[in-house]
Order: structure tokens, then sequence, then C-alpha cells
């Protein structure tokens, strides 16, 4: 059994980091264009027409159930292939990242739509009774009343998809993607596959710090959150005490 090489270890590691660029920048723009279909399907699902709920709830069905792989490779060959076919369109000139911003957009969409639902219905009714009382409009309710508090039990969640598609966007190595699982694969079979064990501590040297990062900057936001609705709430109680 050949022995751990950490020379071949410490370079593989060196060379993969500059890579977490490329992850960084598929997974915030696959956060952004899916937290938008997320608000979006949310909308039509609380639209209170049938039409848009049923698809509302047929397009969170198949992308929830559909594995993240195969709709990958259902996008990279199949949407060129389509544009090409049906609309004379070229995708020749896309880049590959481009198809994995699209595909964990339409994956995401799904997921923070449910995030968003269920945080809008954590907010009790009374709340929007109470902004109506006092003369607030429907859209002054929800974005002084519902949304901020929608927006903290959301916090859990956001944090958990965010670690979810660090791990999960490493299948766009499949597909050509140089970011750090794929250039980890290509300086592995440029040695002729023969440091595989160098590779994946390297690798996942570069994963675990990100996700503790993560975790903690959540925790540490979820905590402030939790102290100011606290602070908030004895405030309140002091008035009602005054008055």
């Amino acid at each position: 059994m050949r022995t751990f090489h950490w020379d071949i270890f410490l370079k593989f590691y060196i060379e993969i980091l500059p890579y977490l660029s490329v992850t960084f920048s598929y997974v915030f723009f696959s956060l952004l264009f899916g937290f938008g279909i997320g608000i979006g399907i949310t909308v039509m699902k609380f639209s209170g027409k049938r039409i848009l709920s049923a698809l509302a709830s047929i397009y969170i069905s198949v992308m929830r159930c559909v594995p993240s792989v195969v709709l990958l490779f259902l996008i990279y060959y199949g949407l060129p292939m389509m544009m090409k076919g049906e609309f004379g369109i070229s995708m020749d000139h896309i880049g590959t990242i481009v198809y994995v911003i699209i595909t964990f957009s339409l994956f995401l969409g799904a997921s923070t739509s449910e995030i968003m639902r269920a945080g809008y219905l954590a907010v009790g009714k009374g709340q929007r009774e109470a902004g109506y009382m006092v003369g607030l409009s429907g859209w002054q309710t929800f974005y002084r009343i519902i949304f901020p508090q929608a927006v903290r039990a959301c916090i859990p969640n956001i944090g958990n998809i965010i670690i979810y598609m660090i791990k999960e966007g490493a299948l766009a190595y499949t597909i050509g993607l140089q970011d750090v699982l794929g250039r980890g694969y290509q300086l592995n079979s440029l040695k002729g596959n023969a440091y595989s064990a160098e590779t994946y501590v390297a690798l996942a040297l570069i994963y675990w710090p990100c996700t503790i990062i993560l975790e903690k900057v959540f925790a540490y936001i979820e905590k402030k959150v939790s102290l100011a609705d606290m602070i908030a709430g004895q405030k309140t109680e002091v008035s009602m005490e005054e008055i």
C-alpha cells in the first residue's frame, strides 16, 4: 500500500483553491435567480387562482423529484438541441457555467418557494388584521409587518440552502466545468489518476471550512435577530405598561 504524498496534496490544494471563485460565482447567481423564481412561484401559489396554483405545484413537484444531476444533463444537452431545432438559435458560444446557473436556478426556485411559503404561513393572521385595523394598506401591511417576520423565520432554511448549494454544485464537474471539484479531477487525471487520496483530502479541506464559516455566519445572524426581537418585545411591554 503506497504512502500519502503530502507534497502532492499541498500542490493540489494550492492549485485548486483559486477555483473557489468559480464555485462562488455560480452559487451566487443560482441563488439570485433561484430566489427570483421562488418569489414568482410563491405568488402563484397564493394567487387564489386554481390554474396558477396548480402550475406552481407541478413545477415544485417536478423540480423536487428530478435528481439535480439529471436536470443538469437535460439542460446541458437538451436546451441547445431545442433552441437549434425549434428556433434556429445556436448556443455553441454559451459557456458551461451558464448551463450550471440555469439548472440550479430552476432547482432552487422550487426549494426557495417552499421556504418562502413556510415563512409567510409562520406569520399569524392576527398580524395582518392588526395592520388593517391601524389603517395600513395590503402592501404596507405586507412590507412593514409580514415581510420582516417572514424573513426571520426563513433565515435558518436560507443558510441550509446556501450550504447545500455549495456541496450540490460540485456536480457541475460532470459537464466539464472547471470549478473546485473539476479542477481537482483534472489535476489527478494529469497524474494518471495516481493521487486520488491526495485529491479528495485537498477537496475536503476546501469544502469543509467554507461550510463551517457559513454555518457560523448564519448562527450569528439568527442570534442577532433573536436578540433584536427580544429587545423589541421588551420595549413593547414597557410601552403598554406606561399606557
